[in-house]
Formats: structure tokens, C-alpha cells, sequence
């Protein structure tokens, strides 16, 4: 499943006088296509990093042109420690790169707020974006076009998304809708991108993947620029605010704080298999699925889109699920859904990891319907732990520090990508069904975690939902 950042719906008012289609802002459409083409861009290029890492970047002569790369990969190697194959180093640079993603939003937001405001740090970050995905089509340029992504993305996504909320009134009953129409607007790039700059890079030349990816952004870019007027003006930049006083935290809220700081790790644990789909996946994915279709190959980065597309199926079937089944009978907390999640997703890793062990050991090829059973239970579990999870946060958090926990969540994305780039290094240096068995373990156990904590802690988290007002109107992604 793919994850997206989810936004907190703004207290202030937006724009209600300006034109309307379909009984939306026609801002929030402008808003949507934009969102579309940076997700075609990011997902584009990252469908693509891994295979194009270890099939040309990281042999001769390419390699020996990358600027700074020694220096680099000695860099590397202190944190995830030394790379014996290019298909570790490759996992190693790509769990760099996709951590980092879900840290430099933070530094986005805080640029925005006090020195650039929204609107020039979205512009400033799809142009950086759109400089890196063409970088990638020069191998000396590598280090710098990772490094352009990142910021860019930092700049563009969580600023990006807050325009959203400042479109309608507060109090707006039509925001909700507002934000599910964002999603879809992600979801088509997510789904589309690895169908166009997969198909290119992988069949026609993984430069012309990448320059894709970057015309996706400059389009982007220039549907943005072309709604400016129908979007919600910068809150003015006024750096001699003085600060409101936050109310003091009671002893229960500092209980309940410490508990979902501790459950960030867990969760991490509990997203590996998830966030690995991205990666060491991909490339046992390329030599071993029967990737032939009515006699011909297709490209391995097809099973981005098969994610993506039921990722977001099986996150509407589970809504749907939970509304049917609270008619009928008490409908389960948040805690108690996200070890449900992890048990669920940890099954499609179980499967990976015999039907892995039976090819390696006769040398057969798998058929895509197991990648379509993977995908499909490993969606439909973390439909579980996802957007459940960061319902539980927004709910449970003291309300004094809502807002700060909601960004300290998103570091459980940080940890599992880390984790990914380490664990996924493995794949070549242990047997298929150890490899792939291990992450179904590492779901298991934070399953089990988060069993205990609701049979120990279940009486606390409920108290805080009697006390709480919830921080934020979740976008699922």
C-alpha cells in the first residue's frame, strides 16, 4: 500500500466566494491534478530506483561517474554498515532516500511558516523536484538529483496539502468530501506512474522513466500556477507573534504521551513488509515472477500499479467492512484494529516466503496470481494499521500538543524505511524463506505488542478518547 501524509484540517476559514464545481471549491480541483502529477513524478522515479541502481548505475562504467559517491558510500556504511553486494547497496541508498522523504516535510512546513509562506514553498519545491527526476539522466549527477527530491518533497507535500482545509469555511461539512476527492487525486498518480515511467525506463531507456517522471512534475507545476487565483491566500508571515500558552499536561496526558511515543518503533516494526514492497521486493519480484502476458514481458514495475490499485480497493471495502459490522455488533478500538492489521498482513509474507522457498528450490518461475494474493492481504491489513493508527494518535493525543504529535507520528514512516534499507540488503545473503519469513515475524511481534498493550494499557487510551476532542480530519492514502 502506498502511504500518503494526512492533514489537519485547518481552524480558519478558506475561500467560499470563489467559483464552484460540483459543489467544491474549483480550487480543490486545481489542488487535486497537482497532487496527481507529484505523485507521478515521485512514484515514477521511485518504482524505478532500485532496478535501475542494480542493473546499470551501480556497475562499470557508471558508477566510477557518479560525483561523490566514495565519500558517500563510506557515509553509508556507517549507518547500515558494509554493502557486499550492489543489490545491498542499492537497498541501502533507497531506505536513505525514502526516510529521509518523511523527514524533510517537517523542515518544509517550518520554512513555510515563518519565511517563505505556502505558495513559494510549493513552487520552490516542484521546481526542485523537477530539476532532480532530470538530473537522474546523468550518471555523475546522481547524489545531487536524490538530494534535490528530497528537499523538494519536503517543500511541496505537507504545504501542499494544508491549502486543502483553508478552501472551505470551518465547520464545512463538504471539507471531507473535499479531502477524499485530494485522495483520489493522489491514488491516479500512484497508479498511473509506474504503467508510464515504468513501461519507458524499463523497455525503452531508464532515462526516458525518469525525464517522464520530471515532465510529470512541470505539469504539475504549471496546473498549480495557473490556479493561484483560486486558491486560499498565505496566512501573513508575522514573526513577532507572541506565542499562546499551552495548557499544562495532566498527569493521565503525560501517561497517554509516553505510551504512543513508545508504540512510533512498534509501528515501524509492524510497516516493514509494507514499505519493503518498494524495494528488495522489486527485484526478487524481476527474477522471479512469469512476468508473460499473452507473449509479452510485462515490466516488472507493474506491480506498483497492482498495489496501488488494491490498496486503495481494499481500503474502501475495510470502511465499508467496519460500518457494516458496528451495526451489528461492538466494533473493535483503534489498538485492537492495528494488531488485527499487523496479523492480517503478516499473511501475505507467510505466503511469500513458501512460495519464494518452492522457487528457489526448483527453479520455477510464480505465477502473478500469488503477487496478486500478497498484495491484495497486505492491503487489506495495513488498511488496518495505516489511516486506523493515525485515528488513534489524533484521537488519544493531549489536546495541548495535538498538532506536534500528529508530525511525530509520521516518523513511524522513518523508522520503517530505515529499517527497509537495512533488512533489505539481506536478500541475496539469506535463503528466501528466512528473508521473507523474517519480515512476516517482525509483523507478528508488533501484533503481539500491540496485544499486550491493549490488554494492559486498553483502560487508558479509552479514557483519553472520553476526554479528547480529535486534532484532525484524516485524509486515508
Amino acid at each position: 500500500m502506498a502511504i500518503e501524509e494526512m492533514e489537519a484540517l485547518p481552524a480558519t476559514a478558506g475561500l467560499d466566494d470563489q467559483p464552484h464545481f460540483m459543489g467544491h471549491p474549483v480550487g480543490l480541483y486545481f489542488i487535486s491534478f497537482t497532487e496527481a502529477f507529484e505523485r507521478f513524478s515521485y512514484y515514477g522515479m521511485q518504482v524505478l530506483l532500485v532496478l535501475y541502481m542494480v542493473k546499470q548505475l551501480l556497475l562499470e562504467p557508471h558508477v566510477g561517474r557518479i560525483a561523490g559517491f566514495d565519500g558517500f558510500r563510506v557515509a553509508l556504511s556507517y549507518i547500515y554498515g558494509a554493502a557486499p553486494t550492489n543489490e545491498a547497496l542499492s537497498s541501502h541508498i533507497f531506505g536513505l532516500y525514502t526516510s529521509l522523504v518523511y523527514l524533510t516535510p517537517i523542515l518544509g512546513g517550518v520554512m513555510a511558516d515563518k519565511w517563505l509562506g505556502k505558495t513559494r514553498a510549493i513552487v520552490l519545491g516542484a521546481s526542485m523536484m523537477a530539476v532532480g527526476h532530470f538530473l537522474m539522466a546523468f550518471d555523475y549527477s546522481f547524489l545531487v538529483a536524490l538530494l534535490m527530491l528530497v528537499l523538494g518533497v519536503g517543500l511541496l507535500k505537507g504545504n501542499l496539502a494544508s491549502q486543502v482545509g483553508y478552501l472551505y469555511p470551518a465547520g464545512d461539512n463538504r471539507a471531507a468530501d473535499g479531502f477524499q476527492v485530494y485522495y483520489i487525486g493522489i491514488n491516479a498518480g500512484v497508479i498511473i506512474a509506474p504503467l508510464i515511467c515504468g513501461y519507458l525506463g524499463e523497455d525503452v531507456g531508464w532515462h526516458y522513466g525518469f525525464g517522464a517522471a520530471g515532465v510529470g512534475m512541470v505539469i504539475g507545476l504549471i496546473i498549480y500556477l495557473s490556479g493561484r487565483r483560486y486558491l486560499p491566500p498565505d496566512p501573513k508571515l508575522d514573526k513577532g507573534a507572541a506565542v499562546a500558552p499551552r495548557a499544562a499536561l495532566s498527569r493521565r496526558d503525560w501517561q497517554v504521551l509516553i505510551l504512543l511515543l513508545l508504540l512510533i518503533p512498534v509501528l515501524a516494526i509492524g510497516s516493514i513488509g509494507n514499505q519493503e514492497l518498494y524495494n528488495a521486493y522489486l527485484l526478487w519480484a524481476d527474477r522471479s515472477y512469469d512476468f508473460n502476458l499473452f507473449g509479452h514481458r510485462m515490466p516488472t514495475t507493474f506491480l506498483a500499479t497492482l498495489d496501488a490499485t488494491v490498496s486503495v480497493t481494499f481500503l474502501v471495502a475495510v470502511v465499508a467492512f467496519w460500518r457494516w459490522y458496528g451495526k451489528h455488533w461492538r466494533e473493535p478500538d483503534e489498538i485492537t484494529k492495528v494488531a488485527l492489521g499487523c496479523f492480517i498482513s503478516s499473511i501475505a509474507f507467510v505466503i511469500l516466503a513458501i512460495v519464494a522457498a518452492h522457487a528457489a528450490a526448483t527453479g520455477t518461475k510464480v505465477s502473478l496470481w500469488v503477487a496478486l494474493a500478497v498484495h491484495s492481504i497486505n492491503s487489506i491489513g495495513f488498511a488496518n494499521v495505516f489511516p486506523v493508527s493515525l485515528a488513534l494518535y489524533s484521537r488519544a493525543s493531549p489536546r495541548a500538543i495535538g498538532a506536534t504529535m500528529l508530525g511525530i507520528y509520521y516518523l513511524f514512516l522513518f523508522g520503517a524505511n530505515t529499517l527497509v534499507g537495512w533488512v533489505g540488503a539481506w536478500l541475496d545473503q539469506m535463503p528466501p524463506l528466512h528473508f521473507w519469513g523474517l519480515h512476516a515475524v517482525a509483523i507478528i511481534a508488533a501484533g503481539l505488542v500491540f496485544t499486550a498493550v491493549k490488554l494492559v494499557f486498553g483502560g487508558l487510551l479509552q479514557a483519553a478518547e472520553e476526554e479528547a476532542v480529535p486534532n484532525a480530519e484524516p485524509l486515508p492514502a
